[in-house]
């Protein structure tokens, strides 16, 4: 397959934004036998991270036996890639909070979120993680695991069934989709005194 005549001039920060420039060169490129497909990268990135996600599970009473179920064979979360749970915190990408924390076990948490790679992501999974559940204002629990950590999807019940906790998934894939993995430099502020147009103020 040989690409003849094609002439693709040095694009600038300007010419990303120019719609028909980019689809006049990808016409260019079919009618010359290449195959070309136009994305943002950033698309390809979110959709491989939101579909491979590698959960640590903090599971410390009835909702992590709920979280059990939800790994087997009858829901099968395997079918959205976050089969793979993680035993350490430094090969994980979301936290599953499944069950009571109490004030002793909360520096534990912390420490396994400090310890997570860039970018994380934290689920607080039943009544208890997320408010206290049947143990509201006792002494010896966390009233919340926001208080600790930062939570990105709650998913309430006690406890909660586990097609709630695929819909938990569901939604926190859709908010890894949602980000920009790449920051686009912002763009030179103009001079004093002049306009963006390049005249005097």
């Amino acid at each position: 397959m040989e690409v003849k005549d094609i002439k693709i001039k040095n694009m600038k920060y300007e010419d990303f934004k120019d719609n028909e420039t980019l689809e006049s060169y990808v016409q260019e490129l079919r009618a010359n036998g290449v195959n070309v497909a136009v994305a943002k990268i950033d698309d390809l990135i979110n959709w491989g991270r939101s579909n491979s996600v590698w959960p640590l599970v903090f599971g410390t009473s009835c909702c992590a036996i709920e979280f059990m179920c939800t790994a087997a064979a009858r829901y099968d979360f395997a079918r959205f890639g976050w089969e793979v749970t993680r035993n350490s915190p430094r090969q994980a990408d979301v936290l599953f909070c499944c069950g009571t924390v109490v004030h002793k076990m909360a520096p534990v948490l912390k420490r396994l979120y400090d310890q997570m790679p860039e970018p994380k992501y934290v689920m607080a999974i039943g009544s208890c993680t997320i408010s206290g559940g049947p143990f509201k204002k006792s002494y010896h629990t966390v009233m919340g695991i926001d208080n600790i950590v930062p939570v990105d999807v709650y998913v309430p019940g006690c406890p909660p069934r586990p097609d709630a906790m695929i819909y938990g998934m569901m939604q926190l894939s859709r908010k890894i989709k949602m980000q920009e993995f790449f920051k686009l430099p912002k763009q030179p502020a103009t001079p004093q005194g002049e306009t963006a147009e390049g005249g005097e103020a």
